[in-house]
């Protein structure tokens, strides 16, 4: 999500009628290095400020005095603020709730100087907020670990990367290319997309050097669990904290998770972690109509983590077993096809939009299937599968196809691209019917193309 974090801020920069722009997103997944980076590459004076630091200065943002506020600032930084090519960044806003609602008054009193702000835990002082929020006066931009892509660019695979921007389903992947990617995606699943490990690596070419970044950002989160919890609540957090990378993918029951707790505690335990970014509920939709959002069912979910190389730490999977295991396994057993899937669908929101992922499940006596995601490209309601059988082994698909009339599939596995027309009688409630739909197949390294390959299917 970072590189497209990049393309939003260069929007909100040149745009007319700038706001304040509040980045959110977990813990050290990058918030500080990117405006940094960004204030660098566009050459602009960088006027940062850590309000953790200067919890002092609640009094003055209470003022919602800008110039007071500016010539505070600029005395603690002892350098005056510019207006001009110049980006004011507030760090940890939310040790100062206040500077929150100042962000309004930048807005109306100093339109002219760029503000971003951002924090660790932001989402629960904004959640919780006991003041007036400057509603229409600030901008929101999502941020995540770094992507499948974004980890090649880093490893200075341009060529490969270029060959997935301009991947068409009429081209063919050569074989070298593609086990390449295989091997990539791989290495992806270890290190996973927390900047700090891919820079590890990067530098390293190892990945113990990686687990320990891995195990200190665990250890960070760990800590944090004070923060936003009561002593009852730590160890219930610590345990869902290892719980859910182990169950990535499966439907949340609660008494599988603790049979001596009740079931409210779980599931606040689980929204806590979910406020900090750590998790990732996927909700069950019935797929009736745009948007899905609509149609979810708020008590059916299952849930992914934040980042596929922490969870396999925490998993405690290492690169010597991960890389005995053949293809087959590596989709069909435990959750990393579909953690890596999710990871990069939450890709398809645009940044200034609150991710979301949803998935189907129909759960009888007389028919039981699920899609793992269900996602939506324009008007069109699109299943989702990560596996890899054959098209007559994809029950749970058909069955979508023929109660949602879909025409189109999606599966993503280890093979190259293909697409297939899949027609197949679909025997249901004591009636059989044909159903139609197009399938289309795609290795698991082209998940970052797929609102592109869709829109050239059209």
């Amino acid at each position: 999500m970072y590189r497209n974090a990049e393309k939003e801020l260069n929007f909100w920069f040149k745009e007319k009628r700038r706001k304040p722009l509040i980045i959110r997103g977990a813990r050290q997944v990058g918030k500080s290095t990117l405006v940094r980076n960004f204030a660098k590459n566009n050459n602009l004076t960088l006027f940062e400020i850590n309000l953790e630091k200067h919890s002092y200065l609640d009094k003055v943002f209470s003022t919602f005095n800008i110039d007071t506020i500016i010539r505070e600032i600029s005395s603690i930084l002892k350098t005056e603020i510019a207006i001009e090519d110049s980006l004011l960044f507030l760090d940890e806003i939310q040790a100062i709730p206040s500077a929150i609602q100042a962000l309004r008054y930048f807005y109306e009193d100093k339109p002219a100087l760029p503000v971003i702000s951002a924090g660790s835990l932001l989402e629960f002082t904004l959640a919780d907020h006991h003041f007036s929020m400057p509603v229409g006066r600030v901008e929101y931009l999502h941020l995540g670990p770094m992507s499948f892509e974004e980890f090649l660019i880093a490893k200075q695979e341009d060529f490969l990367v270029d060959i997935l921007s301009k991947f068409s389903l009429k081209d063919t992947i050569t074989d070298t290319s593609h086990n390449l990617l295989l091997g990539f995606i791989r290495e992806y699943m270890i290190v996973g997309g927390m900047p700090e490990a891919v820079l590890e690596y990067i530098e390293t070419k190892q990945f113990t050097p990686v687990n320990k970044v891995h195990d200190s950002i665990i250890a960070t989160y760990q800590d944090d669990f004070g923060k936003y919890a009561n002593n009852k609540d730590l160890i219930r957090l610590q345990n869902l904290f290892n719980y859910v990378p182990r169950t990535v993918g499966q439907k949340i029951k609660y008494v599988n998770i603790s049979r001596e707790e009740q079931s409210r505690d779980i599931k606040n335990a689980i929204d806590l972690l979910s406020k900090a970014k750590i998790i990732m509920k996927v909700y069950h939709s019935n797929c009736s109509g745009i948007p899905i959002s609509a149609d979810i069912d708020l008590n059916v979910y299952k849930l992914i983590f934040l980042d596929i190389g922490l969870m396999n730490r925490i998993c405690g999977v290492s690169w010597s077993e991960l890389s005995k295991i053949d293809g087959l396994r590596l989709i069909n057993e435990g959750a990393l096809a579909e953690q890596f899937i999710g990871q990069h669908l939450l890709l398809e929101s645009k940044g200034y939009e609150s991710p979301g992922l949803y998935y189907w499940l129909r759960d009888k006596r007389s028919v039981n299937a699920e899609i793992d995601f269900v996602s939506s490209f324009g008007q069109q309601i699109v299943p989702i599968e990560v596996k890899s059988g054959k098209s007559g082994t994809l029950k749970s698909l058909l069955l979508f196809a023929g109660l949602k009339k879909s025409t189109l599939g999606i599966r993503f596995d280890l093979n190259k691209p293909s697409i297939q027309n899949i027609q197949q009688e679909l025997r249901f409630e004591e009636s059989t019917t044909k159903v139609g739909y197009q399938l289309l197949s795609l290795p698991l390294y082209l998940s970052e193309q797929l609102q592109r390959l869709f829109e050239s299917l059209e």
